[in-house]
């Protein structure tokens, strides 16, 4: 999918929050693939060493979003920025009714994603694009999982406000909202056989998504061919939200 890619990211400095496994690590190989110089956080220090092992075309180091300090110190450095993409996400399920839980998955979704558009803004400016990762569940709620169902419509919002404020800085941001892609933090679902089934039923395209099938539409809205679109809030779910 790259090749035609190339001629836009050939070069491009990019950072994925979230990069070390998912869709953040699946979005980090495909801009690394088009000749981007790609640096992905991992939320541990374990799993940044695993995927420096699986993947050293790639730079990695461990970011706790939820750290003002660690996000700050990450930005610091960095004097120019093509790309970020806030992908560093967590869904606790039925535990999210407990109040604290819920105060850590919207602190990791929605709050950690803002620290690093905010932290980064002057390295983006004149050109720089966000990519934030919503959720079908910023369309419709999720009794399972209420936190992430609320973070994930505010990052939706989010996505549209800064895309307003940020205009004028020369700088667009735009979402993906991914529909059941076959993750670590799906097993579950997949894993219930009458779960998965009512998945599928509903599903039009009849299969789960990929990590690699959200990377058509995350390269479009990254690149020049998007020059004229921010504040979108793009589904990429094989049809579950038309049904």
């Amino acid at each position: 999918m790259s090749h035609w890619a190339a001629q836009f990211f050939t070069g491009k400095s990019v950072l994925v929050s979230g990069g070390t496994s998912g869709i953040g690590l699946g979005l980090a190989l495909e801009l690394a693939a088009a000749g981007a110089r790609v640096h992905a956080t991992g939320g541990t220090e374990a799993e940044v060493v695993v995927a420096r092992r699986a993947h050293p075309g790639i730079g990695f180091s461990a970011l706790d979003v939820r750290d003002k300090a660690g996000v700050a110190g990450l930005a610091a450095p960095i004097r120019k920025l093509d790309i970020l993409v806030n992908c560093a996400g967590i869904n606790r399920r039925a535990d999210e009714f407990d109040p604290d839980v819920f105060e850590e998955v919207v602190d990791v979704n929605l709050f950690g994603t803002n620290r690093l558009c905010a932290a980064l803004h002057d390295a983006l400016r004149d050109g720089g694009v966000i990519l934030n990762i919503a959720s079908m569940f910023a369309f419709a709620g999720a009794g399972h999982a209420p936190a992430y169902a609320a973070s994930k419509g505010a990052v939706g919002q989010l996505t549209k406000s800064l895309a307003i404020a940020f205009a004028k800085d020369g700088i667009r941001v735009n979402a993906l909202a991914p529909g059941w892609i076959e993750t670590a933090m799906t097993v579950p679902a997949r894993a219930d056989a009458a779960r998965n089934a009512a998945i599928m039923a509903r599903t039009p395209m009849g299969r789960w998504g990929e990590p690699r099938d959200l990377a058509g539409a995350a390269l479009f809205l990254c690149s020049p061919l998007a020059g004229f679109i921010t504040g979108v809030i793009l589904p990429v779910d094989g049809g579950y939200l038309a049904v």
